[in-house]
């Protein structure tokens, strides 16, 4: 660890994301929250703290598991209805749609102006998204929304700037990328990968039943939980690459 880097952590420390009271969870797809962090959202609830989902894209071209002639208006429907029963599994009764195409084939600025409604209407003080920066993302859909999220959360405390997307400034604290190779901060989770696998099992579009799929995301995410637990110091966790307002500019030293 370098000098300046040990220095800042000292005088610049990353927020405690179980200190906050609002938390926004973005998610590409219907069901990236609950791979990604649905468990981090199921201790939240527990913990009596205000949640809720925007899901950007309806995922109208998520076809590997369905039979080909279902339409993609209608795959549309399906997993929009998968991702209100999935949330409320997992205690979440807040769920915003943007209904933005799958694939990335929309303006990026309308997904920033979405997040920015959402962010302005909501007021959270954390902002959850998935980590745009990893080296083996290819996917545009989780790159522009992790991207999208960073830029309205460094931005939402400035009035002028959100209204530049017709909303009003809001207080957010840090930003929590979840999906990384680096995290930085920790929820813990023992005892919820249970009702974390029941929400994903909601999706049935994408993880039938009985399926390799299921199962397979399964024992990722038990062995996520495990690494993350060690790290922390919890008997699981989940982990996010954390930054507070303080350091989403400028001090890269935080990002090495």
């Amino acid at each position: 660890m370098s000098l300046t880097r040990m220095i800042l952590k000292k005088a610049m420390p990353l927020p405690r994301l179980m200190d906050y009271e609002r938390f926004l969870f973005i998610g590409p797809h219907p069901d990236d929250i609950e791979v990604g962090a649905g468990a981090g959202a199921a201790r939240l609830v527990q913990a009596g703290k205000t949640v809720a989902f925007l899901i950007c894209t309806d995922g109208r071209y998520g076809t590997e598991n369905l039979d080909l002639g279902v339409s993609s208006r209608e795959l549309a429907r399906i997993r929009r209805e998968e991702a209100l029963a999935s949330a409320e599994t997992l205690g979440v009764r807040d769920v915003r749609f943007l209904n933005l195409s799958d694939g990335g084939l929309y303006f990026r600025r309308q997904l920033r102006e979405g997040i920015a409604k959402a962010v302005a209407d909501f007021q959270p003080d954390v902002i959850f998204a998935p980590d745009p920066a990893p080296t083996n993302e290819m996917h545009p859909d989780h790159l522009y929304t992790g991207r999208a999220a960073g830029q309205i959360a460094c931005f939402a405390y400035n009035a002028g700037i959100m209204e530049q997307y017709g909303v009003r400034s809001a207080p957010v604290k840090a930003i929590a990328y979840y999906m990384t190779a680096k995290p930085s901060g920790y929820i813990p989770t023992t005892g919820l990968l249970k009702k974390q696998m029941a929400a994903i099992a909601c999706h049935k579009s994408q993880f039938p039943e009985g399926s390799e799929a299921l199962k397979n995301v399964e024992t990722y995410l038990r062995l996520r939980a495990f690494e993350n637990g060690l790290r922390s110091h919890h008997g699981t966790a989940e982990g996010y690459r954390v930054l507070g307002s303080a350091h989403m500019h400028v001090l890269s030293e935080f990002g090495d």
